[in-house]
């Protein structure tokens, strides 16, 4: 069951028309933002399905960017967000693919600066809703509604339970878990999220567990 109240039908305070086409986009672009850590200097963005088909009229376009630019749904500065965008030197590319996807609004983010680069795939699911199906080529499951740890980690025994046990020492709840990996042996990618903030001290001391390469916060 994808919605928990009447709340989520309806969608999230926004900037209209439509709350799959702009909220769900807007967040997406946010987590987007939001795991970079930085504003970027140029973005890439992928529409597939219905995204690609309708994003001018329904302002797909305008919503995802406003994202990019760390703007939540209801910011009256989504409507200005391509012109803002090029003020502050962002350059954007839109494109419409063809491909089939197995969920019609489904946009593929991609965005860097002259150091780094991030790749998210996100699908919205409908009321402003969303998943992250896919983060720098890793599969993976991530609502983008609650506090939510990623952790890059070799993939080591005792890597997961190392993390877990750092989340219980301070009395952190797991409300979801999810691990992938591209080879066995090799880097893998823990999603985690949770009912509660994630304060540095904790960031700081899971950042120097055994095997653990990086860890991202990503708020609600």
């Amino acid at each position: 069951m994808k919605y928990r109240s009447v709340f989520d039908i309806i969608g999230p305070i926004m900037i209209g028309p439509s709350s799959s086409h702009t909220a769900g986009a807007a967040r997406i672009g946010r987590v987007a933002r939001s795991l970079f850590g930085k504003q970027p200097k140029w973005a890439k963005i992928s529409f597939y399905g219905s995204f690609a088909k309708t994003y001018k009229g329904h302002g797909t376009d305008v919503a995802i960017v406003g994202g990019i630019l760390d703007f939540d749904t209801f910011d009256e500065r989504i409507k200005s967000s391509l012109k803002l965008a090029e003020e502050l030197g962002l350059e954007i590319t839109f494109t419409e693919e063809e491909a089939v996807t197995d969920h019609p609004n489904t946009a593929k983010v991609i965005i860097g600066d002259d150091d780094n680069e991030l790749e998210l795939v996100g699908i919205s699911i409908g009321g402003g809703k969303i998943e992250i199906i896919e983060l720098n080529g890793f599969q993976l499951k991530l609502s983008g509604n609650h506090p939510a740890l990623l952790v890059v980690h070799n993939d080591r025994y005792g890597a997961i339970a190392g993390v877990a046990n750092v989340l219980a020492k301070y009395e952190i709840n797991i409300g979801h878990m999810e691990v992938a990996r591209k080879e066995k042996g090799k880097q893998a990618l823990m999603t985690i999220e949770v009912d509660q903030n994630i304060e540095a001290i904790i960031l700081e001391e899971l950042s120097k567990l055994p095997n653990i390469t990086k860890v991202t916060k990503i708020v609600e």
